[in-house]
């Protein structure tokens, strides 16, 4: 199950959750994985990111892999994505296509990191990178590509 924290009246929940399962569906062994998105602002990104991985600095995502299974009903959780709504926004306008293609992209980007991609190594980015485009691809946003400011 796809859960969303709804804190910034973001319209458009169920684009998000198309783009997490279609990003899940990658994985076979996590396809029915469950994931938490948050959607946020600025300062509590600012505040995750310099609490937990030491940078001073609002950001635009942050995944928070958790690999734990509920004792209940035995299903996965895979963990929490937070995006920044104001920062989607903005980087959206500059990037001159809509805040909902952007906070998908933001959704794929987060989910990838769940699901064990990373971009800290040239390879890593290239790999992680064509999955991501291959994902947006099929959601049918191809033409949005993820800045590259990290």
């Amino acid at each position: 199950m796809i859960f969303i924290d709804n804190q910034q009246d973001f319209l458009e929940s169920i684009l998000l959750e198309r783009a997490a399962r279609f990003t899940l569906d990658l994985s076979p062994a996590h396809s029915n994985a469950d994931i938490t998105i948050v959607l946020t602002d600025d300062a509590q990104l600012h505040e995750l990111n310099r609490d937990y991985l030491g940078v001073d600095a609002p950001t635009d995502v942050l995944s928070f892999p958790a690999s734990e299974s509920d004792p209940e009903t035995g299903s996965a959780y895979l963990g929490d994505i937070l995006i920044s709504v104001p920062r989607a926004a903005q980087q959206a306008q500059a990037a001159g296509h809509p805040v909902e293609a952007e906070v998908q992209l933001l959704v794929v980007h987060g989910v990838l990191h769940l699901l064990g991609y990373d971009h800290a190594e040239a390879e890593e980015k290239a790999r992680m990178w064509a999955v991501q485009a291959d994902v947006l691809e099929r959601l049918g946003l191809g033409h949005i590509k993820i800045q590259d400011s990290e």
